[in-house]
C-alpha cells in the first residue's frame, strides 16, 4: 500500500472510531435520560426497549441528538 493511500485509509479509521464512540456516549445518555422526553407525552420505557434503542441511537446519533436538542428547547 502506497503512503498516501496508507494515511487516507488510516484518518477514515480514526474517524469512523471519532463516530462510533460519539454515538455510544450520545446513545448511552439518550437511552438513560432523553428516550421518554422525546416523544410529545412522557412515555416509560422498559430496561428492554432502552436495550433496544441503543443500537439505532448510537448509529444515528446526529439526528437523535438534534431532535433531543430541539425536544429540550421546545419543553
Amino acid at each position: 500500500m502506497s503512503t498516501g493511500l496508507h494515511v487516507t485509509a488510516m484518518n477514515f479509521v480514526y474517524a469512523l472510531a471519532l463516530y462510533l464512540a460519539l454515538g455510544c456516549c450520545v446513545g448511552a445518555a439518550f437511552v438513560t435520560i432523553g428516550a421518554g422526553r422525546v416523544l410529545p407525552h412522557p412515555t416509560p420505557f422498559t430496561p428492554t426497549a432502552r436495550r433496544l434503542l441503543f443500537p439505532g441511537a448510537a448509529a444515528l446519533w446526529p439526528y437523535v441528538l438534534i431532535r433531543w436538542l430541539r425536544a429540550a428547547k421546545s419543553a
